[in-house]
């Protein structure tokens, strides 16, 4: 086969933040239910009900003095450390996010000018010809950017490619939902570059698919549970039962659907790295995927997960699970040369999206 172009991860990075907040610290939480009234149950035992499903015993909120921003060009940095190239032959710089810069004090959101215009200022990037953007996806997002940038790459638009996912859920849940408990802070990001090949390499595949028509609105923004707070205050707001659903019908079919795009088996896929949004609809999900081919079990030590330690940071969860693989710090997790692995995500929109990646 003739040499083509292909997209090869070069490099990864993450911020994890260092504030630990575990389950324990909620006790002293006041939980109201969507129609505002005070649930009854002891707050000790809605606590051990949501780590009974999502498997979080802990999650990570973001110092005071840092915003989304801040956190996306610390793990740039690494990723362009880790890749080894020089910072200004990057073509592009795509962030992917859903709320902006949400400073702890005034809980607003600040998208002017762009976070990854921040990035790139903070990263002291000088190349005009490095273009900035962001990218609202849901929490699909980064995978989203991780396409953009192959479809660049392909093109022959770009080489070099900063792709990062960064949130700060902390700043923008209710204290008084339940999912408060969920979500969290992060930032992961990847150097991808061009790289010529004659085999098969990198991005394979990549499918996304949107559904508006029933699911546009199963999350969204509105006011808080306690109807004591300004309903002019907006928190993120979610349909659990109905996300649950809709993700276990669509996710395992659109994964199917890259892989055949691929022309990969599922039995040739190592490991499938997901969005971190809750263990069990994870577990699901992946065995779902398998029972698509047929298939009862699923291999051992196939999902690596971090929502246990790290809870749910939106568009950061896959690119800080990937880093952390690459880095060699999941336990009874490795990937080596030839190996196929899926990127695949669900969030708000509600949007899917998959990639079929083959390590070089």
């Amino acid at each position: 086969m003739a040499n083509q172009i292909y997209s090869v991860i070069k490099g990864t990075g993450s911020y994890v933040p260092p504030n630990v907040v575990r389950n324990e610290d909620f006790l002293q939480n006041e939980f109201y239910s969507p129609s505002g009234e005070r649930m009854t149950k002891p707050t000790k035992v809605v606590v051990e009900k949501l780590k009974e499903i999502t498997e979080i015993d802990e999650r990570r909120h973001v110092e005071d003095k840092y915003v989304t921003s801040d956190i996306a060009a610390f793990a740039g940095s690494k990723a362009i450390e880790s890749a080894g190239i020089d910072k200004e032959s990057l073509d592009y710089i795509i962030v992917a996010h859903n709320f902006g810069d949400v400073r702890k004090e005034t809980g607003r959101t600040d998208i002017l000018p762009s976070l990854a215009s921040k990035v790139k200022h903070i990263l002291k990037i000088e190349n005009p010809y490095c273009v900035a953007y962001d990218l609202l996806f849901g929490c699909p997002g980064w995978v989203q950017a991780l396409t953009q940038a192959d479809l660049y790459i392909k093109t022959g638009e770009a080489k070099r490619v900063l792709v990062i996912g960064a949130e700060t859920l902390s700043r923008v849940s209710d204290p008084y939902d339940v999912d408060s408990m969920i979500y969290s802070d992060g930032a992961g990001a990847v150097v991808v570059e061009a790289v010529q090949s004659d085999i098969p390499v990198g991005i394979l595949s990549h499918v996304t698919r949107t559904d508006t028509l029933d699911s546009a609105f199963l999350l969204k923004m509105g006011p808080s549970y306690n109807k004591k707070i300004d309903s002019r205050e907006q928190f993120l707001k979610m349909n659990g039962r109905k996300v649950y659903e809709y993700a276990l019908h669509t996710v395992p079919a659109t994964v199917k659907k890259c892989l055949e795009k691929a022309e990969i088996d599922i039995t040739d896929v190592k490991k499938v790295l997901i969005h971190q949004a809750n263990a069990k609809m994870d577990y699901a999900i992946l065995a779902r995927l398998f029972k698509l081919y047929g298939l009862r079990e699923v291999p051992e030590n196939t999902m690596p997960m971090t929502i246990s330690k790290l809870g749910n940071n939106s568009v950061a969860t896959i690119p800080v699970l990937f880093d952390m693989l690459m880095r060699n710090e999941l336990e009874n997790h490795r990937l080596k040369t030839s190996d196929h692995f899926v990127f695949t995500s669900v969030g708000a929109g509600m949007n899917i999206n998959a990639i079929v990646y083959k390590m070089p």
